[in-house]
């Protein structure tokens, strides 16, 4: 797995290293497995985690718990309720949009990005595929110009510190010509998701937050998760810190546009709805069978379509897992599943440094052994 550029700053890139994710309903009392819950709390002490993690097995949760301030400066406590900007499980929510217009007979995966967006000026028109979009394989270059955190502080965030609708993106920054060949090399690239959000906007009629709305959020019952924008105030999202100049002492997250993030990363949400999402997606209520193994299917890096799928060591066994972390600044999220037993795995962090994939990794192989 690729590790992060930015280690307090990424710019909607992955964490490395793998873990797992799976399906839940509203928390219910249930035995909690022995050490799970007091590992979690020494977890989160030892490493001055600030977030709320969610553990649970066949649908029942085991572990609902909070920890650190949602507003350093008022002092409010992260609570079960509070609201996080999840990053990059964005991509999962788009690419279940697009396997759900597959299913429906509206796209093929082997079709070129043309085929759908016909004015759409960029190289990859004609050479890149919606398959390609969703695997990060597309040869699309990469818009984010960021190297380190020093730089990014320095120099600021062009491409987000500017309010730039969806169609700017996809013109401005995800249009130009290919950087390598399609296919041909995994390359974990946001200008492949906001291509596939315009897609969407295009083949269902409707604005991206639309469509998530009336396609997975209002079914699931989802009164928890949206699209933040920079002019609305999302009641209960807890703000955003990350360490800067080599500092553990936690600042603001830069200024941004959130909505610059689009079908990439743009998306807020709780762990409780988090955890309702995975148990529909990989409980079979959102795609075909056909759609829902092609997601998970493993192809450069291990990635499926908005996710990492592979195998993890669990005692003396393996389990075949599903992994969707996301960071962009201070803002950490891990949904992890293994699918034989269902095991999920929800950790959403707005300030701290733990290490949140192998957080999520020794939470998922407690909570899966026998």
């Amino acid at each position: 797995m690729q590790s992060p550029i930015l280690p307090g700053l990424i710019l909607g890139l992955i964490l490395s290293g793998p873990a797992l994710a799976a399906a839940p309903t509203a928390p219910t009392a249930s035995p909690v497995p022995a050490g799970l819950d007091a590992y979690v709390a020494d977890y989160a002490a030892r490493h001055d985690f600030s977030g709320t993690v969610l553990v649970a097995r066949e649908g029942r949760t085991e572990v609902l718990r909070s920890y650190g301030e949602a507003d350093l400066g008022f002092h409010i406590a992260n609570t079960t309720d509070t609201r996080y900007k999840i990053a990059s499980i964005t991509k999962l929510f788009t690419a279940v949009l697009v396997l759900q217009l597959r299913d429906e007979g509206k796209l093929a995966l082997d079709r070129p990005i043309g085929d759908y967006l016909p004015d759409y000026a960029g190289e990859a028109a004609r050479r890149s595929s919606v398959h390609q979009l969703l695997n990060h394989t597309s040869g699309l270059a990469n818009p984010d110009a960021a190297v380190d955190a020093a730089r990014a502080i320095r120099d600021g965030l062009p491409l987000y510190q500017l309010p730039r609708s969806s169609d700017a993106l996809l013109r401005d920054y995800c249009g130009g010509k290919l950087v390598r060949a399609p296919g041909q090399a995994f390359d974990y690239n946001n200008c492949d998701y906001i291509v596939l959000g315009k897609l969407i906007e295009r083949l269902t009629g409707q604005e991206y937050a639309q469509a998530l709305q009336q396609r997975i959020l209002q079914p699931l019952g989802l009164r928890d998760t949206g699209v933040l924008r920079q002019d609305r105030i999302v009641e209960r999202l807890a703000a955003t810190y990350f360490a800067r100049d080599g500092s553990p002492r936690m600042t603001p997250d830069l200024p941004v546009y959130a909505e610059n993030w689009y079908a990439a990363g743009a998306m807020y949400s709780t762990a409780r709805d988090l955890a309702v999402f995975a148990d529909a997606l990989y409980g079979g209520r959102l795609l075909s069978a056909d759609s829902l193994q092609r997601l998970l299917r493993p192809g450069l890096d291990d990635y499926g379509y908005g996710l990492w799928s592979y195998e993890m060591r669990v005692g003396d066994r393996k389990r075949w897992v599903a992994k969707r972390p996301g960071q962009i600044m201070g803002a950490r999220t891990q949904l992890l599943r293994v699918i034989e037993p269902w095991v999920t795995v929800v950790i959403l962090s707005n300030a701290g440094s733990a290490d949140l994939d192998e957080f999520a990794a020794q939470l998922a192989r407690r909570a899966a052994s026998p």
